[in-house]
């Protein structure tokens, strides 16, 4: 099993960085995703990262403006979020499953462990 601890959340304006960091706890040969939820609508991804690194995938609607490094030293994977926008506020969920090496998953339904989550609030 893995323990997922995620952080970096909170209040920043539109347009400007923000870096959320997801450190693995335990076993750390997974796949990793990020997702993001807001009351009342379905978990939606993010971005998802294979456990070599090498096969990433994106939202349309973050692609060019969210990037998914890893790194495996520090068994912490990031999702770095840059020009925000207030559609961008959302409770955001790290998640991780067992996987080949150059295997990712898309599907929420994919994934066995999940992060607690962190709020993100883009502010106009």
């Amino acid at each position: 099993q893995v323990q997922l601890v995620e952080s970096g959340g909170g209040l920043v304006q539109v347009g400007g960085p923000l870096r959320l960091p997801c450190a693995a706890l335990g076993p750390t040969n997974y796949a990793m995703g990020w997702f993001r939820q807001t009351p009342g609508k379905e978990r939606e991804l993010v971005a998802a990262i294979s456990w070599s690194g090498g096969f990433t995938a994106y939202a349309d609607s973050v692609k060019g403006r969210f990037t998914i490094p890893r790194d495996n030293a520090k068994n912490t994977v990031y999702l770095q979020m840059d020009s925000l926008k207030p559609e961008d506020t959302a409770v955001y969920y790290c998640a991780a499953t067992p996987a080949a090496s150059g295997q990712y998953y898309v599907r929420a339904i994919s994934y066995n462990y999940w992060g607690q989550g962190t709020q993100v609030t883009v502010s106009s």
